[in-house]
């Protein structure tokens, strides 16, 4: 069975609603809907153990009567679920009745049981198993579709931690799903992007291109790292390109490599292009959407046959790499203007995560800002590992339009100027140095008059959408009311009647 590209899409954005589920029975029951959809199956059973257990903590099935069911959870112990549990593999068989392995068993004579597809849910631990058997009638294709065995291992190995933590969750021991996580370096408090963290967590360890879209600096590469140290690939290279660093004409070399001969640069032995040094691991395209149109048809091929050639080759290479692509270009925008395939953008867009600006979520300024302090003093060996309250209250209040990257860099920044003064930690004056103007400002201002302007209008500014409410305008600016009365005095500050 070969699902078209919207289908594809379709399966795997249900396979990521299971993680809303807060239940074992109700997922399982969306779970077998999606396997039953997809694979015509005639019986579906899932059952979910959890480790070291002997018994059906939870099961669902459909199509199977009491004794059945009795019949296939015998075979854990021996039979087509013993073997997929004891493999960690998918067991797909055309024909039970004639399969050496199975034609033994007396369930397997007594039905005369002909195709059979059976997944663990976990590879090296597994905590459940996916089994379907027959096909409905009108059922587009048979259950011994190698394409409908991929998909449905997709499927169980994605059910795995979603499973692995509704078992804990109902046995009241959650596991500490941050400590030496894949995830664990991306800091924020922001529901926004702890939602995306967590589809992103369900779908690295499928085998799926994954889009990642948003404004520059937000940290696409951040997440583009995690989804590969989350992944089945996380023991193979990482390599990463960015397209638009690379001038058109050598593009190609850089990501396919070339042959001898090819052209007058390359050496006796070739040159080694990008996707043959991610082989078995994942390349990361970034900026994607300034790919050259000519170099988008040979990635293209090799999305979709696996296969690229060289330059200067006429034998086509194998490619065992998963895809990460990145941009900040709106690609719907660059197909409508034929600067885009369409095509390309489909397959690249199996599942779509858009990392959100600073100015979305500004509540991560603080917690960034403190573990981008900290990381600078590791790195240079610094004794600066602290921002000062005014520091931060500084930084709460400034906008960022290069979002994330330059929080770190302007941080890293005061560190430095920190250090130069001889001081443990970093003051407003370290953020805006003189000769550097307040973010927004065109002249050049000394430290003391920028420092000066920005906290007048930031007091101004929350006095004013308060409306001069003392009590909460030092609510919000984090000071004691009689300090909010010294700043109105010592700026000038008047209400407009």
């Amino acid at each position: 069975m070969t699902l078209d590209v919207h289908r594809e899409r379709d399966f795997y954005r249900k396979l990521l609603e299971l993680g809303s589920h807060d239940a074992p029975e109700p997922m399982l029951r969306s779970a077998l809907a999606v396997l039953l959809e997809v694979t015509g199956a005639r019986e579906a059973y899932i059952e979910l153990r959890g480790e070291d257990d002997d018994r059906a903590r939870w099961w669902v099935s459909e199509g199977c009567d009491t004794v059945r069911i009795d019949e296939i959870r015998g075979t854990f112990s021996r039979g087509i679920v013993a073997e997929a549990i004891a493999t960690g593999e998918l067991i797909l068989t055309p024909s039970a009745m004639h399969d050496d392995r199975f034609s033994a068993l007396g369930s397997v004579r007594e039905h005369e049981i002909e195709a059979v597809l059976c997944a663990p849910i976990g590879r090296e631990r597994p905590v459940g198993v996916v089994y379907l058997q027959g096909q409905r009638e009108g059922a587009s294709s048979g259950l011994d579709d190698s394409a409908t065995g991929e998909h449905v291992m997709f499927f169980a190995q994605a059910l795995a931690p979603i499973a692995e933590l509704l078992l804990h969750r109902n046995s009241s021991e959650l596991p500490d799903v941050t400590h030496e996580s894949a995830f664990s370096g991306i800091v924020s408090r922001s529901p926004l992007v702890r939602r995306i963290v967590e589809q992103l967590r369900l779908v690295a360890p499928l085998d799926v291109h994954v889009l990642l879209t948003g404004q520059s600096g937000t940290g696409k590469t951040l997440f583009a790292n995690a989804i590969h140290a989350a992944s089945n690939r996380r023991h193979r290279p990482f390599v990463e390109i960015n397209c638009a660093a690379i001038p058109e004409s050598l593009l190609e070399n850089e990501l396919f490599g070339a042959d001898p001969g090819a052209h007058s640069a390359v050496p006796r032995g070739g040159v080694r292009g990008k996707v043959e040094a991610a082989e078995g691991g994942t390349l990361f395209l970034d900026e994607i959407g300034e790919l050259a149109l000519s170099s988008q048809a040979k990635l293209l091929q090799l999305l979709q046959d696996r296969t690229y050639y060289r330059l200067g080759s006429t034998n086509a290479r194998r490619a065992d790499v998963r895809i990460i692509a990145a941009t900040n270009v709106a690609l719907p925008t660059a197909v409508a203007q034929r600067r885009f395939r369409e095509d390309l953008f489909y397959r690249l867009k199996v599942f779509e995560a858009r990392i959100p600006s600073l100015a979305e979520r500004i509540e991560d300024v603080i917690p960034l800002a403190v573990h981008f302090c900290r990381s600078a003093a590791r790195r240079h060996e610094l004794e600066v590992s602290r921002l000062s309250p005014e520091v931060l209250r500084t930084l709460a209040a400034l906008e960022w339009p290069g979002n994330v990257r330059e929080l770190a860099n302007r941080i890293e920044s005061a560190v430095l100027h920190a250090h130069m003064r001889g001081v443990g930690r970093v003051e407003v004056r370290d953020l805006f140095p003189t000769n550097d103007a307040v973010p927004g400002q065109d002249e050049t201002l000394t430290l003391q008059e920028a420092t000066r302007r920005f906290q007048r209008a930031h007091v101004l500014a929350i006095l004013e959408s308060t409306d001069w409410n003392i009590t909460e305008t030092a609510r919000q600016l984090d000071v004691a009311r009689s300090y909010v009365y010294t700043l109105i005095r010592v700026h000038g500050l008047h209400r407009e009647t």
